[in-house]
C-alpha cells in the first residue's frame, strides 16, 4: 500500500512538473487547454511566472514529500489545490456554470485526496518513530 501511495503522490508531482515546465518554455500553447491567451510579451511573462511557480512548487512539493515519506511538504500543494476550488467555486457563484467548469475541480479534488492520504499516512508513520 505504501508503494502504491508513494507512486500516486509521485504522479501528482509528475503531472505539475509538466504543467509548470509547460508553462515555462511554451505558455502559449500551455495555455490554451485552460482557455488562457497571453495576448502580449507581457501576457506571457505572467503565464511564465504565475503559472509555472505555481505548478512547480505543487510538484516539488508533492515529489519531495513522496521521496522522503515525509508528510509536512504534502501540505503545500494540498493548500495550493484548495484555494484553486476555492476560487473555481465562487467564479460558478458570480460568472455561473459553464460546461467545462467541473473537471478542472474534479482533477484537483483528486490531487487533494491522494496527497492527503498521504499526509495522514506519512504523519501516522513519523508519530510511530
Amino acid at each position: 500500500m505504501n508503494s502504491v501511495l508513494r507512486g500516486l503522490i509521485g504522479l501528482v508531482g509528475l503531472f505539475n512538473l509538466i504543467l509548470g515546465l509547460g508553462f515555462l518554455f511554451t505558455p502559449a500553447r500551455t495555455a490554451a487547454p485552460f482557455f488562457l491567451s497571453a495576448g502580449n510579451i507581457q501576457g506571457l511573462a505572467t503565464l511564465r511566472a504565475d503559472f509555472s511557480g505555481f505548478f512547480i512548487l505543487a510538484a516539488a512539493c508533492a515529489l519531495y514529500g513522496a521521496w522522503k515519506q515525509y508528510a509536512t511538504p504534502l501540505l503545500v500543494p494540498i493548500a495550493l489545490f484548495a484555494i484553486a476550488i476555492l476560487g473555481r467555486s465562487i467564479g460558478l457563484l458570480i460568472d455561473g456554470v459553464t460546461p467545462t467548469a467541473f473537471t478542472p475541480m474534479i482533477v484537483e479534488a483528486v490531487m487533494i485526496a491522494i496527497l492527503l492520504t498521504g499526509w495522514r499516512s506519512y504523519s501516522r508513520a513519523s508519530s510511530a518513530n
